[in-house]
C-alpha cells in the first residue's frame, strides 16, 4: 500500500459496511427464529398428511439457510471492523507524522520520503549544515543505520525528518499487512452458489470462524474481556457493558465463550451455542464420511480344537485399530446432537415451547445443556442432573424426562410459566462398577453445577424472583450433594429420584428451605441400597432413610430409570414439586415400627 492510498482511505467506511452485515445478521436470526418457534409451528399444530409433513421438511432448511445467513453475515462483520480496527491505527500513525511533518516545515513526498531544508548552527567552515532527504526504514540494521546518521547530523530537521519518515514507513507497513492478511479471510467468506446448506458449509464456516478469530485478534483482544473466573454477577455486567457491536463480535468469532458464559442470557447463550452446535456438527460428519466404512464382513468362522468358533476377520480388526474408536467417538456424538435437533424440531407439539442451547461441546464424552422454554422468564424453573453412563450420544432419554416433567408441570402451573432444563454439564461416571462408586465425579462437577445455578438467577428477567427445583437422578443426586456440601446452592427445592447417596447425612445439610428436600425411590431400585455404602453420609445414610428427613415421595415406577414416565404418579408428583404445590404431594406412609415384630 502506498502513501496515496493510505491518505485516501476512510477506515469508517468499513466499519460502516460492518453495521450493515450486523444488521443482516440479525434480521436472518430473527427470520429464522420466526419460523422455528411460529410458522413451523402453527403449521405442526394445523395441518396434518404427507404434504404438511414436506412443507415442514423444507421450512426446517429455509431455517438453516437463514442460520447459515445470520452466521456467516456475523463473521464478515467482525472481519470488516477489525480490518478497520487495523487500518484505522495505521491512518493515525500516518496522519501524526504528516502533522508533524507540517509543524516542522518538513516536505513529505509522494513515495513517503521526507525533505528537510539546511538547519542548526554553522560549522568550522562558517556553513549552516545542509538539507536532504530521508526514507524510513523498518528493516533492522538499516534503519539502525539511517537513526544513527540522523543522530549525528548538526541539523536538527535531519531527525525530526527520519523520527517521520519512521513513521510513515511503519504505517504504510502495518496497512499493507493487514491489506494482505484481510483480503483472503473476506475471499473466503464467499457462500456456495446454491440453496442447500450442507455439513460442507458448516464445516467451512468452522474453519471460517477460526480465521477471522486468529487474524483479529489485535482486534478482539482489544475489546472488554469477560473477567478472569468471573461470577455469573460479573459475567453479567461485562455483558450489558458491551456496546452491541462489542456483543456481535464476541458472538460471532467467539462463540464457545459467549455459549458456556454462566449469567449471561439464555437467549444470548442459545444464539452462540447454535453455532457451535452446527459448525462442529457439520465438521464432524465431515470427518466421519472421509473414514471407510466398517467391513461388512466383521466375523468368521475356525475350527479350534476341532470346534468351531466365531471370531472377527483380518480386514475388520485392521479396520478397527486404524479407524474404530474415532469412529465410534463421532458416529455416538452425533447421534446425541441428532437428538438434540430433534428437540429443537419438536417446538410447537403439544404445546412444547421453544428450546434453548444453554451449553454444548462435543470433546470427550460431550456436554449438552437444553432448557424447555426460556429459564429467564419462567415462573417456574427445573434442572434435571443425569447419572452414571449420562453423555452427548445417549442424551436423548435425558431430554426426554425433561420434556415429560415439562408437560406435566405445564398442566399443574395454573395460566404460569414452566422452564424444564437438562443439565448434563460435568463429566459423569462411565460405568456402574468401574467408576460409579469414585466420589471425584462428583465434587468434580459441582462447582460447575453451582456456577449454573447461580448463572439462572443472574440472567433472571422476570418482574419477581421465579421458583427454580434441582431434579437428579442416581449419580447425579450425588453430584447435588456434593455441590451442598462445598458452597452454596441457589434453588429452593430439591428432589432425588433413586438416589445411591448424596455425601451428607440430613436435608438439613443441603442449604435449601427446611422441608423442601424430596426423595423418591420406587419398587425394584436396587441402586440406593447398594450405592449407599460408597455415597451415603455418616452412618452410610442416604435420603431413601427416614432419619435423612426428606420427604419420601409416593412413587407407582419400578426399577431405577422410569420415575419419568408419562401419566404416572412419580411424575405428577415431581410436577407439583416443580410448580410449588408441595402441599399436594402424595407421600410415602410412614413405615412401621412394629413391622419386624409382627
Amino acid at each position: 500500500m502506498d502513501l496515496a492510498t493510505l491518505k485516501a482511505l476512510k477506515p469508517a467506511e468499513y466499519s460502516e459496511a460492518a453495521d450493515g452485515y450486523r444488521s443482516t445478521s440479525d434480521m436472518a436470526s430473527t427470520a429464522k427464529d420466526r419460523i422455528d418457534n411460529q410458522i413451523a409451528v402453527a403449521m405442526r399444530n394445523h395441518l396434518k398428511g404427507e404434504a404438511a409433513t414436506a412443507a415442514v421438511k423444507q421450512l426446517g432448511k429455509l431455517s438453516q439457510n437463514f442460520h447459515y445467513i445470520q452466521a456467516q453475515c456475523g463473521l464478515i462483520g467482525t472481519a470488516l471492523e477489525a480490518f478497520s480496527y487495523e487500518m484505522e491505527a495505521a491512518r493515525r500513525k500516518l496522519d501524526a507524522a504528516l502533522e508533524s511533518a507540517r509543524a516542522a516545515n518538513l516536505t513529505v513526498n509522494s513515495n513517503g520520503s521526507v525533505t528537510y531544508p539546511p538547519g542548526g548552527e554553522k560549522g568550522e567552515d562558517g556553513k549552516i549544515p545542509g538539507g536532504g532527504t530521508v526514507s524510513g526504514l523498518t528493516d533492522g540494521t538499516a534503519s539502525a543505520v539511517g537513526r544513527q546518521a540522523a543522530n549525528f547530523d548538526p541539523n536538527p530537521h535531519h531527525r525530526l525528518a527520519q523520527d517521520c519518515a519512521d513513521l510513515i514507513a511503519t504505517a504504510l507497513k502495518e496497512a499493507t499487512e493487514a491489506d494482505k492478511k484481510w483480503a483472503p479471510k473476506l475471499r473466503a467468506l464467499r457462500a456456495d452458489d446454491d440453496l442447500t446448506v450442507s455439513d460442507a458449509d458448516w464445516a467451512d464456516t468452522s474453519s471460517d470462524t477460526k480465521g477471522v478469530t486468529e487474524a483479529g485478534k489485535q482486534y478482539l483482544d482489544s475489546l472488554p474481556q469477560p473477567p478472569k473466573d468471573g461470577s455469573p454477577k460479573e459475567n453479567a455486567e461485562w455483558w450489558k457493558a458491551l456496546s452491541a457491536e462489542e456483543q456481535a463480535a464476541w458472538v460471532s468469532a467467539r462463540p464457545g465463550t459467549v455459549g458456556g458464559l454462566d449469567g449471561l442470557p439464555s437467549m444470548v447463550r442459545d444464539e452462540a451455542n447454535r453455532i457451535v452446535f452446527d459448525t462442529t456438527r457439520g465438521r464432524m460428519q465431515m470427518e466421519l464420511n472421509s473414514i471407510p466404512a466398517p467391513t461388512a464382513n466383521e466375523w468368521t468362522w475356525v475350527t479350534v480344537g476341532g470346534y468351531p468358533s466365531k471370531v472377527r476377520t483380518d480386514e475388520w480388526m485392521q479396520w478397527n485399530n486404524k479407524y474404530g474408536d474415532r469412529y465410534d467417538q463421532l458416529d455416538r456424538s452425533l447421534k446425541g446432537m441428532q437428538a438434540i435437533q430433534n428437540r429443537f424440531d419438536a417446538t410447537g407439539r403439544r404445546g412444547l415451547p421453544e428450546a434453548y442451547l444453554l451449553g454444548f461441546n462435543a470433546e470427550k464424552d460431550g456436554r449438552a445443556i437444553i432448557a424447555n422454554g426460556n429459564p429467564d422468564t419462567a415462573d417456574h424453573t427445573a434442572v434435571y442432573v443425569p447419572g452414571t453412563e449420562s453423555d452427548l450420544g445417549g442424551i436423548e432419554g435425558n431430554i426426554s424426562r425433561m420434556v415429560n416433567v415439562w408437560h406435566a408441570a405445564n398442566n399443574e402451573a395454573d395460566g404460569k410459566s414452566a422452564s424444564t432444563i437438562t443439565w448434563l454439564g460435568y463429566d459423569a461416571p462411565d460405568d456402574v462398577f468401574k467408576d460409579a462408586p469414585f466420589e471425584h465425579y462428583a465434587y468434580d462437577g459441582a462447582p460447575a453445577f453451582r456456577s449454573f445455578m447461580d448463572g439462572l438467577d443472574a440472567s433472571r428477567s422476570g418482574d419477581s424472583p421465579g421458583h427454580t427445583t434441582v431434579i437428579a437422578h442416581s449419580y447425579g443426586t450425588t453430584l447435588v450433594g456434593a455441590a451442598a456440601q462445598t458452597g452454596h446452592l441457589n434453588t429452593d427445592e430439591v428432589i432425588f429420584a433413586g438416589s445411591p447417596g448424596v455425601k451428607v447425612s440430613s436435608a438439613e445439610e443441603m442449604d435449601v428451605p427446611k422441608g423442601n428436600v424430596w426423595n423418591q425411590e420406587a419398587d425394584g431400585d436396587v441402586v440406593p441400597d447398594v450405592g449407599r455404602w460408597g455415597h451415603g453420609g455418616d452412618g452410610f445414610i442416604i435420603p431413601s432413610d427416614p432419619e435423612f428427613g426428606a420427604n419420601q415421595v409416593a412413587t407407582d415406577t419400578e426399577g431405577h430409570s422410569d420415575y419419568w414416565k408419562p401419566d404416572t404418579e412419580s411424575l405428577l408428583n415431581q410436577a407439583l414439586i416443580v410448580v410449588g404445590k408441595g402441599d399436594e404431594v402424595a407421600l410415602k406412609p410412614p413405615p412401621d415400627p412394629w413391622a419386624h415384630s409382627r
